[in-house]
């Protein structure tokens, strides 16, 4: 058994049985592993650029609650994938990354693809090692998923040199079993009961798994016996939302709109995630969006059991206390010129049972979560980290975790195309992702940014670099070039047709729907 065969069938044995792969010359061992002694049982899912790879397995991740592996070649491999690895960082995202590097004794021969690997990966704040020796591999990729799977969920990477991939001498070892998230002790639970009960407005701030069915009923029975005004993190990894679970408002991504929302708040709780800060600086105005003198109070931090410390904070000061959900409804169909208030009305009304919506629509769905607040019971995937190019491989990802469930990419343009070729990994796997890209041929964030940084907004040289329209991109046709079926929509009533059509038929399918931007 060579290291690269010990590698597979470690990880396949502790669960990570799909590698989404970009590999080059240093990574050929571990491909020809795939087929060794009749398959180990890994499913290998090539993408076309290390963005989709490093999203895929971030989205896979999100839905199965397992790491898949990635495979990537030397540093600029891991390079090309740092924003969607960044994403997952922000997401706490289990993620197993095997990197391959030169062989060893070829390394100090800096040879044009040399690079210090573990620079790169560090930057991730994860977890890195190098394999030493071919007999090392199995107990480095069984520490790796155990490092992976530490509570709240990190990215490790796994880097093999050529010859220690090839070389002889490679042993199975068994999983490690990961560390269990930490319990929230009782004096801490009646610490923050009694602020719930001192009369002052209380906000309360939940994220992590607390955004998850059993967290949200904890947070909605506190809120509704004690006042607290209960909000959910910006950007949850993964949100469930629908019919019959408590409709919990997000904080807003504008600090703006977060400001306006703990306006008055007197003690803010939070449980996993952070005090809320500004994703910017702006000219004058604060960082910190903790109102002026309110106490910030930690209920549970991002490794401990989140969802366990609500609900004893719940049986605390709700006692018998039940949550308050959300009634099933949906918006009427909209009908006329497709806008950018009215396409998520037609998404609302439509949106299939048990959903998966990976959400990048960014400036044209800000309407988006009061649409489908009613609709059938559904999760939403966000933009965690913030850098663009995540919803096509993270509705890829979610697809291969979640191939039972249909799967809907809502997508802006411009950070469409970033990792348009996801769509064609779809394709050659068929999978069941209806993406509708929200094309108003601009990079409308950047516009209201333009303006809210303090920037003279009026010259025609800054306002072409935020510009998309020229050429006019048909996004239905470049679907068509990458084996997905693409449709284009300029109505209500065409999108809706279009839609219902793409979610009624399996396999991928791609919608350009056509909506002026929002500003």
């Amino acid at each position: 058994m060579n290291g690269a065969q010990s590698l597979i069938r470690t990880l396949v044995d502790a669960g990570v049985d799909v590698c989404f792969a970009n590999p080059g010359t240093s990574e050929m061992h571990f491909v020809a592993a795939l087929d060794s002694d009749g398959g180990p049982g890994m499913r290998g899912v090539l993408g076309l650029f290390e963005g989709v790879v490093t999203g895929a397995a971030d989205g896979y991740a999100r839905i199965a609650g397992k790491p898949a592996a990635t495979l990537l070649h030397l540093g600029p491999g891991l390079g090309n994938g740092m924003a969607n690895l960044h994403n997952a960082r922000r997401a706490h995202t289990p993620v197993v990354n095997v990197v391959g590097d030169h062989a060893t004794y070829h390394k100090k021969y800096d040879a044009p693809l040399e690079s210090d690997i573990p620079a790169v990966a560090g930057s991730l704040q994860g977890w890195v090692r190098e394999s030493g020796s071919s007999a090392d591999v199995g107990a480095d990729a069984a520490a790796a998923v155990a490092a992976a799977m530490d509570p709240p969920g990190r990215v490790a990477t796994l880097i093999l040199p050529a010859d220690v991939s090839w070389g002889d001498g490679g042993v199975l070892v068994s999983p490690i079993p990961p560390r269990k998230p930490h319990a929230v002790g009782a004096t801490t639970i009646k610490s923050i009961a009694e602020v719930l009960r001192s009369g002052e407005q209380v906000a309360l701030l939940v994220g992590g798994p607390a955004a998850r069915a059993a967290g949200l009923r904890a947070v909605s029975r506190i809120a509704a016996a004690t006042g607290a005004k209960p909000f959910v993190e910006t950007f949850p990894a993964r949100l469930e939302r629908g019919a019959g679970l408590p409709n919990i408002e997000r904080l807003g991504y504008l600090a703006e709109q977060a400001s306006y929302q703990l306006d008055g708040t007197k003690h803010l709780i939070v449980a996993g995630t952070k005090a809320p800060v500004s994703f910017f600086a702006y000219p004058g105005k604060p960082s910190d969006l903790v109102p002026d003198g309110a106490q910030v109070h930690t209920l549970a931090e991002l490794d401990h059991d989140v969802v366990g410390a609500l609900e004893a904070l719940a049986d605390e000061v709700a006692a018998g206390v039940e949550p308050v959900v959300q009634e099933p409804g949906r918006p009427a169909l909209p009908s006329g010129p497709l806008t950018a208030q009215n396409w998520v009305d037609v998404i609302g009304a439509l949106l299939p049972d048990d959903a998966i919506i990976s959400d990048e629509a960014n400036t044209s769905g800000v309407l988006l979560p009061g649409a489908t607040a009613g609709a059938p019971r559904h999760d939403v995937l966000t933009l965690t980290g913030g850098a663009i190019g995540q919803g096509l491989p993270v509705a890829t990802g979610a697809a291969v975790a979640a191939p039972d469930r249909p799967v809907i990419a809502l997508q802006a343009d411009g950070s469409a195309l970033y990792t348009i070729s996801a769509l064609w990994t779809q394709a050659r796997e068929n999978l069941d992702v209806t993406t509708v890209v929200l094309n108003n041929h601009a990079y409308a964030i950047l516009r209201m940014e333009l303006q809210r940084v303090g920037a003279d907004a009026g010259g025609p040289r800054a306002n072409e670099l935020l510009d998309l329209s020229r050429p006019d991109m048909d996004f239905a046709k470049i679907a068509e070039g990458m084996g997905v079926p693409g449709t284009r929509a300029t109505t209500a009533e065409e999108l809706a047709e279009q839609f219902r059509a793409a979610v009624a038929e399996p396999g991928p399918h791609l919608i350009d729907a056509v909506v002026p931007p929002l500003m």
